[in-house]
């Protein structure tokens, strides 16, 4: 989720030289679209992963009650993003004067209002979902608001991002069966985004070495314990995903599965999605490859999700969340998005 997942990052302004819209009333499309900006509907698809991540880890199955815990998320996310604007008007009004507040499109009050709303629809979601979801949407919840509220300038911002991430697959586990068996997929996914966020700190002015460096290395490291570390299953279902999951077997020898060969793939796409912006930031920290670096960051969680998944024993959720990727860039190509960034 800023997560929610994604932490601040300059968005693309609107073209003015490009057509208007063709409708009777450009006003509304306007101001659809500075919704979609002002939430970034395009790293909505980054979210859903975090809770079929989180019902793998579980040793679960997502059936149609899987929909209350995405749909916690994604109103948390969304609750998030828009937060974190009303939070940093004033500083856009400087430095990013044509994003939807500073440029007069959304008001700020209208914003604070839907952040309000969104929080309070997640909640209810994940009440509907059982109290173990709520129990942890309630903390993710309260860190997403202390994030955009106080915590995003200090240097617990990047924790803070990283407790949100976790938490929120957790809340999938939660809600599917136990969020203790979901802990280690969790902190995995939560160091991504520690990692993520500690780059996008400079974003806006670039000159950092270290954090992408540092990204660079955690991606490194991230990819070796996806696919070479296992994760304990419910006893229901360790028999059958045990075969599947990649590790030495009883006389040492390394042992190739279909189940392991895609847990290796799925991770090989995190490592390719993030490593090589995070590369470039490293050469050359200026803020247009600071910035790609994040967003390629962004969109490595969901191959990272996705092997987490496959690494659990469920190699069907792990495709199905290896999905959301050219799903969100199909989505992120539409006319009415091509101005929205996915950061």
């Amino acid at each position: 989720m800023s997560t929610p997942a994604a932490p601040l990052l300059t968005l693309v302004g609107r073209d003015t030289a490009s057509a208007p819209p063709a409708t009777d009333d450009p006003v509304e499309p306007d101001r659809a679209a500075a919704w979609a900006e002002l939430m970034r509907l395009p790293a909505l698809f980054t979210v859903p992963g975090d809770t079929l991540a989180g019902v793998a880890a579980a040793g679960a199955r997502p059936g149609p009650r899987v929909l209350l815990p995405i749909g916690s998320s994604l109103c948390l996310y969304a609750a998030g993003m828009v937060l974190n604007d009303w939070a940093d008007r004033a500083e856009d009004a400087v430095d990013r004067p044509h994003r939807p507040l500073p440029s007069g499109r959304i008001r700020p009050a209208a914003a604070l209002t839907a952040a309000c709303g969104l929080t309070g629809a997640g909640l209810l979601l994940a009440a509907r979902a059982g109290r173990p979801a709520l129990a942890v949407a309630a903390p993710l919840a309260a860190t997403v608001w202390a994030y955009d509220l106080a915590l995003k300038h200090t240097p617990a911002g990047p924790a803070a991002m990283a407790a949100a991430r976790g938490l929120d697959l957790l809340m999938g586990a939660a809600a599917s069966g136990s969020a203790r068996r979901a802990a280690p997929s969790a902190a995995l996914l939560g160091c991504h985004t520690l990692a993520v966020s500690a780059v996008s700190r400079r974003e806006t002015t670039g000159g950092s070495v270290a954090a992408p460096l540092a990204a660079l290395a955690a991606t490194g490291a991230l990819t070796r314990l996806v696919t070479h570390r296992r994760v304990r299953l419910p006893a229901g279902r360790r028999a059958a995903a045990a075969p599947g999951l990649p590790g030495p077997t009883p006389g040492g020898a390394a042992r190739t599965t279909p189940a392991g060969a895609v847990t290796a793939a799925l991770a090989a796409a995190y490592a390719a999605t993030a490593a090589r912006p995070y590369f470039h930031a490293a050469l050359n920290p200026s803020p247009p490859l600071t910035q790609r670096a994040v967003g390629g960051g962004i969109r490595a969680t969901v191959p990272l999700q996705a092997a987490l998944a496959a690494r659990s024993g469920a190699t069907a959720t792990s495709l199905l969340i290896a999905a959301l990727a050219p799903a969100g860039r199909l989505f992120a190509r539409r006319r009415a998005m091509r101005k929205v960034s996915i950061t």
